[in-house]
């Protein structure tokens, strides 16, 4: 999965989306597919975004470093929701070559998309979001 990020951007990009679409009755993000969505998308749709995600899940880990001496994927899930109120406020200490608001903006659109999304284009996994809100396919 996600053959075109390596194995520690994999981990803090599974973290983020966990912490974008946390798990409560229902599966949290990324058991709900957002991963497949993703991985799907970056070979298509999003594939000009690839480097971007990469730049800012490095950028990501690193920010959590300096500011808490522990990589994102391992901080408790309060720990990482600091982390990413201060990036989504701009107020952070490792220069990002990426705009660090718009990166966190684009992750929360995407996971969204592959979250919500239609299950064939690879997220949704099962319908599960739709069940959550009661969407019901017909026909």
């Amino acid at each position: 999965m996600l053959s075109m990020l390596t194995e520690a951007q994999q981990d803090t990009l599974r973290a983020l989306v966990d912490r974008i679409i946390p798990a409560d009755d229902f599966p949290g993000g990324w058991e709900a597919g957002v991963g497949d969505y993703l991985d799907r998308q970056f070979a298509g749709d999003l594939s000009h975004v690839v480097d971007d995600y990469r730049i800012g899940l490095d950028w990501l880990e690193a920010e959590a470093c300096a500011t808490t001496g522990t990589s994102f994927a391992a901080l408790a899930a309060t720990a990482q929701d600091e982390v990413l109120r201060r990036v989504e406020q701009g107020d952070v200490v490792v220069d990002c070559p990426v705009d660090p608001a718009a990166f966190f903006r684009a992750a929360a659109e995407h996971a969204a998309e592959g979250f919500y999304g239609d299950p064939g284009n690879g997220g949704n996994s099962n319908g599960v979001s739709w069940r959550m809100i009661g969407f019901e396919v017909t026909g």
